[in-house]
């Protein structure tokens, strides 16, 4: 029992000073010369499901929830935003070159249709994200059509 209280002390104190490991919420600004649904002039059915399933992670205009305040939780919050950022970022969508532009809507669609995107992971906090096929079919439809006109 002794050491069991032990274990327990112990890693309540790494815990508590893992809290002092934080993480930078801060996003950057938004120029909406470059943002996607800006420059787009995205739909507004189109960009609420944009908004609501893809820019947490793919934007910089991320919303931390709650629990993205709590260590080790917070690490792996920010780990997938910037890796989502690194893939795609609709903030910057302007400065991207066109072949990188068309494999980003390319992939965009593959992992929208295979509901790879938004995470299973994700959906489950956020309820928002959880398309449904038809908003799925809309959101591929949108992002083959600029493929097909090259409007991207």
């Amino acid at each position: 029992m002794n050491t069991l209280k032990k274990v327990l002390f112990w890693a309540l104190v790494v815990f508590a000073l893992m809290q002092f490991i934080s993480i930078d919420k801060v996003n950057k600004p938004v120029n909406t010369a470059v943002n996607f649904i800006d420059t787009k002039k995205t739909p507004e059915k189109i960009r609420g499901l944009i908004k609501g399933a893809c820019y947490d992670c793919h934007s910089n205009e991320t919303v931390y929830p709650k629990y993205a305040y709590v260590a080790p939780i917070s690490w792996s919050v920010k780990s997938h935003v910037n890796e989502g950022r690194e893939h795609l970022n609709f903030s910057v969508w302007g400065t991207y070159n066109k072949e990188l532009k068309e494999s980003m809507l390319s992939k965009s669609i593959q992992t929208i249709q295979s509901k790879a995107m938004p995470m299973p992971g994700y959906i489950v906090y956020h309820k928002e994200a959880n398309l449904t096929d038809a908003e799925r079919t809309l959101l591929v439809q949108y992002f083959e059509d600029m493929l097909k006109s090259k409007s991207y």
